[in-house]
This record gives C-alpha cells, structure tokens and sequence, in this order.
C-alpha cells in the first residue's frame, strides 16, 4: 500500500495546481480523522479572525437585543 500511495503523489506532483490543492484537503480531512487533531484552512482561520475582530468591535447583538428581535416576530 504504501508503494501505491507514493506513486500516486509522485504523479500529483504533475497535477494542475486546483487539483493538487484539492488533493491536500482531502489528504487533510482523512488525516484528522486518522490523528483526532484538526487543522483549519487559511480561509477557515480568515474566517475566524473576522469572527474575533467583529466581537473585539461589539460588531454582535447583545443577548437583550436578540430577545427583543425574537419577541417582535413571535408576536406576528
């Protein structure tokens, strides 16, 4: 198995590069599962800092604002 598996990359390497790209998160997602450890994405981690700058700006409703929005359309 492991003969055919370096086979298969050493041909990857010769992939377009969105194949290889697509390769690498399909490796990685198998990986995780395999190891228990995650690891995020560029775009995942972006995500997250635009997540954690949004809070850092109070750019989120407040719990009271939430109930208010909830109040108003469960009463129509």
């Amino acid at each position: 198995m492991k003969k055919v598996l370096a086979d298969i990359i050493k041909r990857a390497e010769n992939w377009p590069k969105e194949k290889q790209e697509e390769l690498a998160e399909i490796v990685s997602e198998i990986d995780a599962k395999v190891s228990g450890v995650y690891h995020a994405t560029p775009e995942e981690l972006k995500g997250i800092d635009r997540g954690l700058n949004a809070a850092r700006e109070g750019r989120f409703a407040t719990k009271k604002a939430v109930e208010a929005a909830f109040a108003k359309f469960r009463r129509t």
